[in-house]
């Protein structure tokens, strides 16, 4: 489960976040742009149908809130290092098994995100993730909360009672950033170039009606948080895939 701005709930098993593949999956390419017919006499071209009218919406359209999550990169985070004591593997709760030393400000990022990549000393590659609900472990991939790996834009959490597991789903509209502007073209492209898959849920109480989160891979360098694509989108319409 997923309580965004908190730390992921396993459900018995992996946080949301995860460990995966090093490396996050680039965005979809675009695809190739479709030259328009010049005008004639006889035949005028028409655009292609919009996708938010010709799709069924999940839920209202422009009533969402979608939100982000990453995978935090040792790499790009300092601070004092710090022993911590978890589980060596998978399906393990609250172990005691030293998992070495990693900077503070890495372990902070992880309590809320989830999960990091391990860049230093015999553990690089590997992934530390966090859980409330079996607290620190190792793993090999970025995983939701069934134990499933996370996929970079691909994978997405949203309340039960709105988008079931297994639900996909495109971005119609992108709405507003949390500057109340409208979301820049080429930051609403990325995410409506993306179908996703709903493979997570939020522990009850932390999703919302109208609320998705979706995840993005590792990050990409320092300072990602202030990139465009860690964002908000309100006002979002989501459409069935």
């Amino acid at each position: 489960m997923r309580p965004r701005g908190l730390a992921a709930a396993a459900l018995g098993v992996a946080a949301l976040a995860g460990c995966g593949t090093p490396g996050a999956a680039s965005p979809p390419a675009a695809p190739p742009t479709a030259a328009v017919p010049a005008a004639s006499p006889s035949a005028a071209w028409t655009p292609p149908p919009d996708p938010a009218r010709t799709a069924r919406p999940l839920g209202k359209p422009g009533r969402w809130r979608v939100t982000t999550y990453y995978t935090a990169v040792e790499k790009y985070h300092g601070g004092e290092p710090k022993a911590v004591r978890g589980c060596p593997r998978l399906h393990c709760k609250w172990g005691s098994t030293p998992l070495g030393s990693y900077p503070e400000d890495f372990l902070k990022i992880i309590r809320v995100e989830g999960s990091g990549r391990i860049t230093e000393g015999p553990r690089a590659g590997r992934y530390l993730n966090w859980s409330s609900s079996t607290g620190w472990w190792l793993d090999t991939t970025p995983r939701d909360s069934g134990a499933r790996p996370l996929r970079a834009w691909e994978s997405a959490a949203a309340d039960r009672d709105v988008l079931a597991r297994g639900q996909r789903f495109t971005i119609a509209g992108c709405g507003r950033n949390g500057t109340g502007k409208t979301v820049p073209a080429p930051v609403c492209t990325l995410f409506q170039r993306a179908t996703w898959t709903v493979t997570d849920v939020f522990r009850p109480g932390w999703g919302g009606e109208h609320h998705a989160d979706l995840y993005l891979g590792e990050e990409t360098g320092p300072g990602f948080t202030r990139s465009p694509q860690y964002t908000t989108l309100h006002g979002a319409t989501l459409v069935v895939a």
